[in-house]
């Protein structure tokens, strides 16, 4: 079976687990997901799996992506920060769907090979930085929605101070080597409003044990 009809199998899968928004199934079906993997990979790049793509990362599933992504409601008005860049697949997806994508990631030699990904498929509205992710972007900004696509044990109080009032924060939470679970926090002004969006796998968010805070 060709690349191109394993993808057309994925989004087939995709709209039968539930995934109906139109801009992200575009947004998947336009993101070559092959070149986010490594070469030894490619041939299952459409499967509805994880991968790994080195130094104990992974590239997340399918479903998991398109349903953080529609879950974010984002679009072309909104600035969105992403926090855990990885092989740059998410952030590739969120870039055809709002209007600016700053993403941050603790390892370099991963920044590096999604930098080169983004410049390869003329993504011009992704913006990247190394660093520690929970605390948030290094300089002052306020994003209208913010994803993490690693899993903290709670919210790390920075992201939710750098979200827009009206927007929203899909994060998972939960312990390193067990099922976490899914929310979106949405920021009111009477303060957060959260919800469960069910079980996921991801790995742990690094952050510094010195400069690290967290919300209750």
């Amino acid at each position: 079976m060709s690349l191109e009809a394993r993808k057309i199998r994925l989004l087939m899968q995709l709209r039968r687990a539930g995934i109906t928004d139109t801009a992200v199934l575009a947004a998947i079906e336009k993101v070559p997901r092959e070149r986010f993997v490594p070469p030894s990979f490619r041939d299952q790049a459409y499967e509805n799996i994880a991968l790994p793509i080195g130094l104990g990362q992974t590239i997340s599933q399918p479903e998991v992506v398109a349903t953080m992504t529609q879950a974010l409601e984002a679009t072309r008005r909104h600035t969105v920060l992403e926090v855990g860049t990885g092989s740059g697949y998410q952030a590739a997806v969120l870039s055809r769907i709002c209007r600016r994508l700053y993403t941050i990631e603790r390892h370099a030699d991963l920044l590096k090979e999604a930098e080169a990904r983004f410049a390869e498929l003329r993504l011009h509205n992704i913006t990247w930085r190394r660093g520690d992710g929970s605390r948030g972007w290094p300089e002052p900004r306020r994003f209208d929605r913010i994803i993490v696509t690693c899993a903290a044990e709670l919210t790390p109080e920075p992201l939710l101070e750098q979200l827009q009032e009206g927007g929203c924060l899909i994060l998972p939470v939960g312990g390193q080597g067990r099922t976490q679970e899914l929310l979106r926090l949405r920021k009111t002004k009477d303060g957060i409003r959260q919800e469960e969006l069910g079980f996921v796998r991801f790995v742990p968010l690094v952050a510094d044990p010195v400069e690290r805070r967290s919300a209750g």
